[in-house]
């Protein structure tokens, strides 16, 4: 009997990644309006490869990026960090908003357990204005553990005052959420919608979402012993 489901928050309830590229392009237009010397195709492939190497969540990018192309520039850095900001949308999925509204209703508790920092993950959650949906919201600083390992995990259950067989984690990194959930004895569900570089089938959870309704449909199936 499913009475919690635990979420992560990037690609399972945004789009992160479609949110760090409008949000990009506007920040590198800004900084070659403002004398960075470089062409928009190749200071955002640069870009993204100090993001594979540092973390998409590193605060630093933009410095880190003018630096390692040899135009370290306050005014080029300022014009950057607005034109990102300028163009950040913070969006759930389409669906998102009413699925969680749905498993509310049926009386689940929700929890989020996210490797972001901890301001960032309830500045997500407030942008979309969903922060109070949830009753438990465990973030990189509440433990300093990221997922897989077992902590982040066993606190939201704490948290949330149920029993592991009776939660399910959807996250859209098999690697992290599926194992993660798996070892703690969740049910798992993989966020496809989120993650298309993973086939169909593949990702060793114990079911897949096409789209975020899907998951009211994964609730129904195993409440109803199917």
């Amino acid at each position: 009997m499913i009475k919690a489901a635990i979420f992560d928050i990037d690609n399972t309830i945004i789009d992160f990644l479609e949110m760090k590229k409008k949000s990009l392009g506007p920040a590198v237009d800004a900084m070659i309006a403002k004398g960075l010397k470089m062409s928009r195709k190749d200071a955002l492939a640069k870009i993204y490869e100090l993001y594979r190497r540092y973390g998409m969540e590193y605060k630093l990018i933009f410095q880190e990026f003018l630096k390692s192309v040899g135009q370290s520039d306050s005014k080029i850095l300022a014009a950057g960090i607005i034109g990102y900001r300028s163009k950040r949308e913070v969006k759930p999925y389409p669906g998102m908003f009413e699925v969680l509204h749905e498993l509310k209703k049926r009386g689940l508790k929700l929890a989020i357990v996210s490797d972001a920092p901890n301001l960032k993950a309830w500045m997500r959650l407030t942008y979309m204005g969903i922060e109070d949906m949830f009753d438990v919201v465990v973030a990189f600083d509440d433990t300093n553990t990221a997922k897989p390992a077992k902590l982040p995990f066993e606190k939201a259950v704490a948290e949330l005052g149920v029993n592991r067989q009776d939660v399910l984690m959807i996250g859209d990194m098999p690697e992290k959420d599926v194992v993660g959930a798996k070892a703690m004895g969740f049910v798992s569900c993989f966020a496809k919608y989120g993650n298309s570089d993973v086939k169909k089938g593949e990702s060793g959870a114990d079911f897949e979402a096409e789209k975020p309704e899907d998951i009211l449909g994964i609730v129904s199936r195993i409440n109803a012993g199917h």
